[in-house]
C-alpha cells in the first residue's frame, strides 16, 4: 500500500518553493564565488605563500642551529657543491667549445 501524503495548502507549498529558491540561490552564489578568477587568484597566492614560507623555514633549519649560530659544516658543503658544479661547468664548456 502506497503510503498517502497528507494534502498541503498552497501556502505550504509556495513557502516550500521559495526555500528552494533560497537554497538555489545561495548555491549559486557559492559556486560562482568559488570560480571567480579573484577567489582562484587569492587561493593560489595562499598556497604559494604558504609553501614558500615552509620551504624558508626548511632552509633557514639547515643554515642555523636553533641557538641562533650558523652551521659551518651544511654552509660549507653547500658552497663545494656550488664550487664543483661551477668547476663541472668549465671544464665542460671548454670541452665542447674548442672549436
Amino acid at each position: 500500500m502506497a503510503d498517502k501524503q497528507p494534502a498541503r495548502s498552497t501556502k505550504e507549498i509556495e513557502a516550500d518553493i521559495a526555500a528552494t529558491r533560497n537554497r538555489l540561490a545561495r548555491t549559486v552564489d557559492e559556486l560562482a564565488y568559488r570560480v571567480s578568477p579573484d577567489t582562484i587568484k587569492a587561493n593560489a597566492k595562499a598556497k604559494v605563500n604558504t609553501q614558500v614560507h615552509s620551504l624558508v623555514g626548511q632552509a633557514k633549519g639547515k643554515v642555523v642551529d636553533p641557538a641562533g649560530e650558523p652551521r659551518l659544516d651544511n654552509i660549507a658543503s653547500a658552497l663545494g657543491v656550488v664550487a664543483g658544479a661551477a668547476l663541472s661547468l668549465g671544464v665542460l664548456r671548454r670541452l665542447f667549445n674548442k672549436g
